[in-house]
């Protein structure tokens, strides 16, 4: 996403207070993390359901809710969805690649939501609800982009559209308020917005 830097919100140098403690498995979502674990930064429309996807998957270590993909530092959700920030709400999740490799976290991500609706994600619309995926070095951007063109092969066998997702290095990952961190978990009943395609997502040599 491109953002007008004359119109960016200007944030702040001090990062928004959180626990730092998930609520769902005790562990610390502040980095660092220990020796041979991996992460990755996701969007995939609203963080609370895309956070609740993934601390559900064996062999992933920890999650966190965050801003990222965009310009403002240290922005507020209020700011994030103004859409003068540049930033998605993403999920940071870290992983034990012996338990989970990245290519079935990436087989999670596509079909857990709809990666053509460029800037919305069903009934929430607005640049933050993109996907996007934000990558920590250039065998994760080589692999999410083979994923993608897979992905994107599978769609158009059965009829889909064109896939927006962007798929860059990840710069500055921002954790959101805390009343945001594993969100379902805390509200049981509160609302999520995920929906995919229906159409799986193939991986592996034969993709």
């Amino acid at each position: 996403m491109t953002l007008d830097l004359s119109r960016a919100l200007p944030g702040r140098d001090t990062p928004l207070a959180i626990g730092g403690v998930h609520a769902v498995n005790g562990r610390s979502m502040l980095p660092p993390f220990p020796e041979g674990l991996q992460q990755i930064v996701l969007g995939l429309g609203c963080f609370w359901g895309a956070e609740r996807l993934f601390w559900q998957l064996p062999g992933v270590y920890v999650t966190a809710a965050g801003y990222a993909g965009g310009i403002t530092p240290n922005p507020t959700y209020e700011e994030c969805c103004s859409g003068l920030t540049g930033h998605a709400e993403t999920v940071r999740v870290v992983f034990d690649p012996a338990e989970i490799d990245l290519e079935r976290l990436l087989q999670h991500f596509w079909e857990a939501h709809d990666p053509t609706q460029g800037n919305r994600q069903g009934n929430d619309v607005g640049s933050q609800y993109r996907s996007i995926i934000l990558t920590a070095d250039e065998s994760q951007q080589a692999l999410a982009l083979r994923t993608r063109e897979a992905y994107q092969r599978a769609l158009a066998r059965a009829g889909g559209g064109r896939i927006t997702t962007e798929v860059e290095p990840l710069g500055d990952f921002y954790y959101a308020e805390e009343v945001h961190q594993q969100y379902l978990h805390k509200n049981p009943g509160g609302y999520c917005g995920l929906a995919g395609t229906g159409v799986s997502c193939p991986i592996g040599l034969g993709a």
